[in-house]
Order: structure tokens, then sequence, then C-alpha cells
């Protein structure tokens, strides 16, 4: 296996989170991933897409897109609004800011996301959206 994409679009309600999910799994079982691996990207995803869902789109129902790249052993995926965007990318990472008080959340989505993938990215612009990017090497328990 060398290259495969997938992109995958939906409604930013929360009934499709657990879409999201499972989507992304059912991808990514052509590399033979473990259980852990599989339950690391699901729970990595559902922060990104209930991100965009609560913050990004504020409850407004708009579209997220997913774009997922398998490279040899590496899961890469995207998770993209077109939301309000994050004015500060860097305190918005911080374990237990939430922009969102009122609704009790914990302020711990990007801190599961760096704790369940390799890499996480976040790029963001006011006004336009914001896009994660995610990475995990897939495997590595003794492929």
């Amino acid at each position: 296996m060398n290259r495969n994409e997938m992109k995958l679009e939906f409604d930013s309600i929360s009934a499709n989170e657990a879409f999201a999910r499972v989507t992304v799994a059912a991808f990514m079982a052509q590399m033979n991933p473990s259980m852990e691996e599989v339950a690391d990207v699901k729970t990595a995803v559902s922060e990104a897409v209930t991100n965009a869902i609560i913050h990004g789109y504020k409850g407004e129902i708009h579209k997220i897109t997913i774009l997922g790249v398998i490279e040899d052993r590496q899961l890469r995926l995207e998770i993209v609004d077109q939301g309000v965007g994050i004015a500060d990318v860097k305190k918005a990472m911080e374990p237990l800011y939430t922009s969102r008080p009122e609704l009790e959340r914990s302020g711990m989505g990007f801190l599961f996301m760096e704790a369940f993938m390799d890499e996480v990215e976040v790029v963001s612009h006011l006004g336009e959206g914001t896009t994660i990017v995610m990475k995990k090497q897939i495997g590595q328990h003794g492929a």
C-alpha cells in the first residue's frame, strides 16, 4: 500500500460526530491498525469535529470536511471548518482553556488530540475557519 485518499463532508450537527469517527476508522482499517490505534484516532477525530461544531460554528449548521491520506504507514487527517476561526491558537491549545465556559466545556480537546496523535497542527484565520492537521504512524505495534 503506497497512498490512498478520502474526502468526507457532512453537516455540523452532533449526530455526525459518531459518523465521522466510524468513517475514519473504516478508512484506516486497510492499515491493519491495533485496537488501541483505532481508539486513539477515533478520540482525536471526535475532539476535532466537536470543536468545529461547538466553537467554529457555534451551533449553526454548516459543513465540516475531513480529508484523509494514507501514505505508507502514516495516517494524515485534516478536519476543516469555515467557521469563526481562532483568535489565539496558542492560547486555545492550552489545557483547560475554553472559549465557551457557559457550556461547561473542559478545554481539553487539543490536549486529547495531542495525546492520541503523533502530530497536531492548527491553522486558523478569524472569520475564515480552522484546519486541524493530525498525523499518526500506524503499525508501530510490531508490524
